[in-house]
């Protein structure tokens, strides 16, 4: 069988352009900044570092770092299409260790701001000189 003989026996989805399949699992908002995450080294494909036209394939192992979070999947299916969060759900399996790691730095950044109180009311004028003065002390 010649190699062309392969690639036109091979189904027509085998694989997917990362950007777009990132795009397609709801990770990111825009496929824009989804290829902006890959190019910047937020997400690795086994491991390594990848670049936007990278193929995905079922089985590929991604870490994705988004904001604070990190995702460790392992993509169960392909789909160049954004459709519903349901369905975007069923293109990938996040590993246990991943989500009990993301559940509990959750814990941790809720602990942190749980002793942080807002102020009740704006600043006086005095307070706004203050907050000025220190604010000019990094600027030097």
């Amino acid at each position: 069988m010649s190699k062309q003989d392969e690639t036109t026996n091979a189904p027509a989805q085998a694989t997917v352009r990362l950007d777009l399949w990132l795009w397609a699992a709801r990770f990111y908002k825009t496929r824009s900044l989804a290829r902006q995450a890959v190019e910047t080294g937020k997400v690795e494909v086994g491991g390594q570092r990848a670049k936007a036209s990278r193929a995905v394939r079922v089985g590929d192992a991604l870490k994705i770092a988004r904001g604070e979070e990190i995702f460790e999947i392992a993509v169960t299916g392909l789909s160049d299409t954004r459709g519903p969060a349901s369905a975007a759900q069923t293109l990938y399996a996040e590993t246990e260790a991943s989500r009990v790691a993301r559940e509990h730095a959750r814990a941790l950044r809720a602990a942190e701001r749980n002793g942080y109180r807002a102020p009740e009311t704006k600043p006086d004028k005095r307070a706004r000189r203050l907050i000025k003065a220190l604010g000019d002390i990094d600027a030097l």
